[in-house]
């Protein structure tokens, strides 16, 4: 009896030690319905179930590489070594992101990143007591080629604690930038964070005259709340959404943070994208667009 416990026990305790150490990869693998690898960091798209939702995600982290769901270079939010403590303020507040990579020169010469953690722990909270100095903050970021399968470079992620990569070209230029979240929703769908509208939701008044708006929010609802007209001539019959109204303002998917304007007076502002399509904007009209302006 007590071998069989002892037995039972160590057996216990292997299983557990081997858990531990298995990597996000493998538990994503498993929760999606094993297949067997030939090879530890290309997973096999499994073989039965390929045409439901456990399939198809499963299969993205060997069918797409880096390229296909980075942020490309123009829209990549990043800050100078040498910025000033306010201005990076600034660049935390404006953009929402909690990480920054930090160039010398240009993006093309990275150093790190920055985290808004790091930034607050030190000079916020009503104001630290240390001298701001960039430099000792930084966390090293990870390297990527475009043609890199997303399974592996999320596995790399998660075994060295690092959320962000560069996606570096056959130059050593930099052509674009990932990060844990934007892989891991390729397996698991979009991931929603507090600051997201709340499912059900498709606006929320942040403040008098300010939305915050899914971007599939219907224009026609959205005008009988804001009280303009939004849409004139051809557009009625074509757009339906306001992403797609942003879209056409625009003239392109926007970048993360860019203002796009009206003709009514509104100001958009992308609060999340990619590089495909718009997810969620914030709306300010008349005072509330001139504050932010101002």
């Amino acid at each position: 009896m007590g071998d069989t416990d002892g037995s039972s026990n160590a057996a216990q305790r292997a299983q557990s030690e081997d858990d531990t150490s298995t990597g996000l990869l493998a538990r994503l693998r498993r929760a999606l319905g094993s297949g067997n690898s030939h090879h530890p960091e290309y997973p096999t798209i499994p073989e039965k179930g390929l045409n439901g939702p456990a399939g198809r995600s499963l299969a993205n982290l060997a069918r797409l590489r880096v390229e296909d769901v980075m942020i490309p270079k123009v829209e990549i939010v990043s800050v100078a070594v040498d910025i000033a403590k306010d201005d990076l303020l600034d660049v935390f507040r404006q953009s929402g992101l909690t990480r920054l990579p930090v160039y010398r020169d240009t993006l093309d010469t990275p150093l790190g990143l920055v985290h808004l953690k790091d930034f607050a722990l030190g000079h916020g909270f009503n104001g630290g007591k240390r001298a701001f100095n960039l430099e000792k903050m930084m966390r090293p970021l990870l390297f990527a080629p475009p043609s890199m399968p997303i399974g592996v470079l999320l596995q790399k992620m998660q075994t060295d604690r690092i959320h962000m990569a560069l996606v570096i070209d056959e130059y050593g230029g930099v052509d674009g930038l990932v990060t844990i979240e934007d892989l891991i929703e390729q397996v698991i769908g979009e991931i929603e964070d507090e600051h997201d509208v709340e499912e059900g939701q498709l606006w929320v008044e942040e403040a008098p005259g300010c939305y915050l708006a899914q971007a599939r929010t219907p224009i026609e609802d959205f005008e009988m709340v804001v009280g303009k007209k939004l849409l004139f001539g051809e557009d009625v019959e074509e757009l339906d959404t306001l992403g797609g109204l942003v879209f056409m303002l625009a003239g392109r998917v926007p970048a993360r943070g860019e203002v796009v304007k009206h003709p009514a007076g509104l100001d958009f502002e992308v609060v999340d994208a990619d590089p495909r399509r718009i997810k969620r904007l914030r709306v300010r009209m008349g005072a509330a667009a001139q504050q932010a302006a101002e």
